[in-house]
C-alpha cells in the first residue's frame, strides 16, 4: 500500500473512458493524492499549461493517457490534429515531468503504432518493422515517438518512463457517438437503434474480414496500475486479452446480444483498416504478473447493458 499511499499521481486523461477507471483502480488501492487535470484549465498541447500543472500537482508519478482520439472515420477526416495535439502533449508533458524531478512517467500508447503488416502475434519486438496503417497512421506515429523520448531521456538522463501498448478497448463508459466512436459501441448503438425504429437491415463499414483483439477497460486499467508499480525498464510492454476475433463475427455477435434480427449489409466502398491485430501478452504476464481476466462476451454484455441503462437515463 505504500506505494499508492505515499506517492502524488497526476493522470492525464482522468475523466475519459479508461483515465475514469484507472481513478477508480487508484482509489481503490489507497491512493490519496490523484490530479485529473481538464483541459479546459490545462490545456496540455501547450508549454504554459504544462508548467502550470506540474506546479500546482507537484507529482510523483505521472500517468499519461490524455489523447486525442477516434474512430477511422475521424482520423481520415482529421489526421492533422490527431498528430500535432497528440505529440505536443506528450512531448511538453515528458520534458517537463523530467526537470520537475518526476520520479515515474508511464505513457499509454496505441496498438495503431504498430506497422501495418505485422506478424500476428504483434510483438513489442517488431514496432519499427514497417509504416502503420495509413488510415490512423498520424496518430500512432504522434505516440510512437513518445516511447522514442522516454527511451532517450532514461539513456540520458535516467529518467524512468515506461511506455505501454494496449488493444482496443471495450466497456461501459465507451463512447457511443457515431461520428467519433470505435467499433464496439458504435455497432451497438447502430444495432439497438435499428431495432428500436424496426429497421430490417444495418449498415457495417468494410468487408468484415479484418480480426481485433479487445481488451475489457477493467483489465486494462489493471494493467497499468500493475505495470506503475512494478515495471522498470524501457522497453514497450503490450496489454491485451490474447484473443482475435473478425469484425464479421464482432459484427454478429453484438446482434445476437442486442436482439437485432434483421440484415447486416456490408458497405465495401468503406476501408477496413488493419488486415489484422492481436498481441503477443507474454512479455506483460512475465514482467509484471498481468493476464486479462474478462471473458469477451460477458464483457459485452456489461457493456450493451450499460449503454441501454445510460440511453434510457439520457431519454
Amino acid at each position: 500500500m505504500g506505494f499508492w499511499q505515499d506517492n502524488r499521481f497526476v493522470v492525464t486523461g482522468g475523466s475519459g473512458f479508461l483515465g475514469g477507471f484507472v481513478v477508480d483502480a487508484l482509489r481503490q488501492r489507497g491512493a490519496a493524492d490523484i490530479t485529473v487535470p481538464r483541459s479546459a484549465e490545462y490545456d496540455l498541447r501547450t508549454h504554459d499549461a504544462v508548467l502550470a500543472l506540474l506546479d500546482d500537482a507537484q507529482p510523483d508519478v505521472i500517468i499519461h493517457m490524455a489523447a486525442v482520439v477516434g474512430g477511422i472515420g475521424a482520423n481520415r477526416e482529421h489526421p492533422a490534429e490527431f498528430f500535432y495535439d497528440n505529440l505536443m502533449m506528450g512531448v511538453h508533458l515528458m520534458h517537463e515531468a523530467w526537470r520537475a524531478g518526476v520520479k515515474k512517467f508511464v505513457t499509454i500508447g496505441t496498438v495503431c503504432a504498430y506497422p501495418k503488416f505485422t506478424p500476428v502475434p504483434f510483438k513489442e519486438d517488431d514496432l519499427w518493422i514497417g509504416y502503420p496503417e495509413e488510415t490512423n497512421a498520424p496518430y500512432g506515429l504522434a505516440k510512437k515517438m513518445l516511447l522514442v523520448q522516454g527511451q532517450a531521456y532514461r539513456q540520458q538522463y535516467g529518467f524512468k518512463a515506461i511506455y505501454l501498448l494496449p488493444t482496443n478497448l471495450y466497456g461501459p463508459r465507451d463512447n457511443f457517438d457515431l461520428e467519433t466512436s470505435h467499433v464496439i459501441p458504435a455497432l451497438i448503438r447502430k444495432f439497438l437503434e435499428a431495432k428500436e425504429r424496426g429497421d430490417d437491415q444495418v449498415v457495417a463499414w468494410g468487408t468484415g474480414s479484418p480480426t481485433r483483439e479487445f481488451l475489457y477497460v477493467e483489465d486494462a486499467a489493471e494493467g497499468i496500475l500493475l505495470a506503475t508499480e512494478h515495471y522498470e525498464d524501457d522497453e514497450p510492454v503490450n496489454l491485451g486479452s490474447g484473443m482475435e476475433i473478425s469484425i464479421k463475427r464482432l459484427t454478429e455477435l453484438i446482434a445476437e446480444h442486442t436482439g437485432f434480427s434483421g440484415e447486416i449489409v456490408w458497405d465495401t466502398s468503406k476501408p477496413d483498416g488493419q488486415p489484422r491485430r492481436s498481441l503477443d501478452t507474454s512479455r506483460a504476464r512475465e514482467a509484471f504478473g498481468f493476464q486479462a481476466q474478462t471473458d469477451f462476451e460477458e464483457g459485452l454484455k456489461r457493456t450493451i447493458g450499460w449503454y441501454q441503462e445510460h440511453a434510457t437515463q439520457k431519454a
